[in-house]
Parts: structure tokens; sequence; C-alpha cells
């Protein structure tokens, strides 16, 4: 079976001096390897040919066979890095948190072991007629969101 900690030296030395980073690397007992990358910019299928020839060039197929897949994490995947995270500060993003709320806001810090967002709460004053809509922050830790992703709209 590939090493994990071989296969992510040779992913990040193929990284190196550029704008992406690791997301995820997955090898199966099969060795299918799949390995995620996202960047602050935008990625294209050159980038993801020129890290599959340099894992090609470091693993060698016909001491050990493997299936290898190179791509970007999914626009709509969530989150699992902090890289993503500060990619999308000031973008739309859905959370569904650990107490069962799904909450749409705003991303709009992000920290070592937490994040920040705005979303939109009705709130009705005393004594108008309709309420209003207002705009509440909150801190969550990384450790308390099940699941938080990119969110797309299309007003």
């Amino acid at each position: 079976m590939i090493d994990k900690g071989l296969l992510t030296a040779s992913v990040e030395k193929a990284i190196e001096g550029t704008d992406l980073f690791i997301v995820d690397i997955k090898v199966s007992p099969q060795n299918e390897i799949v390995v995620e990358l996202d960047s602050s910019g935008s990625m294209d299928i050159e980038t993801c040919a020129a890290v599959t020839r340099a894992i090609e060039a470091d693993f060698d197929r016909d001491v050990e066979d493997y299936e290898l897949e190179v791509g970007s994490a999914g626009l709509t995947s969530p989150f699992k890095v902090r890289g993503q995270y500060e990619k999308n500060i000031g973008n739309d993003i859905e959370i569904l948190t650990r107490d069962g709320r799904k909450l749409q806001a705003v991303l709009t810090a992000v920290g070592d072991e937490d994040f920040t967002f705005e979303y939109p709460v009705k709130y009705k004053e005393p004594g108008a007629k309709r309420p209003v809509t207002v705009m509440q922050s909150e801190t969550m830790a990384y450790g308390d969101a099940k699941m938080v992703r990119y969110l797309i709209s299309f007003k």
C-alpha cells in the first residue's frame, strides 16, 4: 500500500510556491488514491495534470500499481480545512450546527479555533407593527459545526 505520509510530502512539494492547498488525501487498501486540492484563486485542469505528473514521478507504477485521481474540492462540498474558510470570507455559507440549527449566513472572519458569521434575524421592537430584520453576528468553534459549505445563490 502506498504510504500516505510520503504521498502528502510529494503533493506538498508539487504545490510549493503556489496558492494551492491540500483539502484531503485518501489512500484505499487497493491503492486507489484521491487527492483533493483547492486554491484561493481558481484551479484548472492543467494544474491538476501538473500535480498528477509530479506524483507519478515520485511513485513508480512498476514498483507498486495504483489508481490516481487529482481534482479540486467541489463547489458545494463541505469545508474540511481552514484554507476553504479563508477563501470564502465575505461569501454566503450554509451551516448545519451540532445542535440541529441550519443557518444561511455570511462568513466574516476566520480564526485558529473558530469562525465568525452574520445571519439575518427578525426582531419585533415593542410597539412596532412589523418585525425588522437585523444581522446577528456569531462566533462558532469548528467542532460545533457539523457541516459548513458555500451557498450557491441565483439572485
